[in-house]
């Protein structure tokens, strides 16, 4: 059975950081694939600065399509209505074993999503803390989501994956402000999606 990284996100827009974050655990955990699974109606996000659900996964199949190991997938927009992760594993638990690659923050957090249990169960969870943060798994946060959600603990034969893996000083709201300023998107993201959010003056660029 084929090892699926699912990699879900607004990928608004998409950059470097994530397609770097994406290839080294695809190379680490040797993952066969890495679906990148852009959200609908992103359940935590304001809506005042998304692109749309269209904008978003077209950019994101542009900056996948070069590497032979990313995918995209479209369940969350076929699906319409907010982008629960719980009923995304579900439509994707055919694809091979799932891995889902989540933040260090994400995790602390996962008790507040919609059927937390139900995420934790049908895909690892692999935790990816940012460059210089000080995640601790042993704190007491960390701990109450090992318990409330029943997970053995980081590195056990069952328990999730706690990857430190590098990460490039990009954010997504810089991004959308150098769009909207007209400034320069170059090094930050492959010159596919810069072109395209030019081509559709997404960011506010045209007002």
């Amino acid at each position: 059975m084929p090892k699926v990284g699912v990699f879900g996100g607004s990928f608004n827009p998409i950059h470097f950081g994530h397609l770097l974050l994406a290839d080294e655990l695809c190379e680490a955990l040797a993952l066969d694939r890495v679906l990148f699974v852009p959200a609908a109606v992103p359940p935590h996000k304001p809506a005042s600065e998304l692109a749309s659900a269209e904008h978003r996964y077209r950019m994101t199949e542009l900056a996948v399509s070069e590497h032979p190991r990313f995918s995209v997938s479209d369940v969350e927009l076929r699906r319409g209505g907010p982008s629960y992760t719980v009923d995304t594993l579900r439509a994707l638990r055919d694809e091979g074993e799932l891995h889902l690659l989540i933040g260090s923050e994400t995790f602390l957090d996962l008790l507040t999503w919609r059927a937390p249990r139900e995420v934790a169960r049908p895909a690892r969870l692999v935790v990816v803390p940012r460059t210089g943060s000080d995640f601790n798994p042993e704190a007491p946060a960390a701990q109450k989501v090992f318990q409330e959600l029943g997970l053995s603990a980081f590195g056990s034969a069952d328990g999730p994956v706690l990857y430190r893996a590098a990460s490039l000083p990009i954010s997504g709201s810089d991004l959308r402000r150098r769009a909207r300023d007209g400034r320069s998107l170059a090094y930050r993201m492959p010159e596919p999606v810069a072109a395209y959010i030019r081509l559709h003056q997404l960011y506010g660029r045209a007002g």
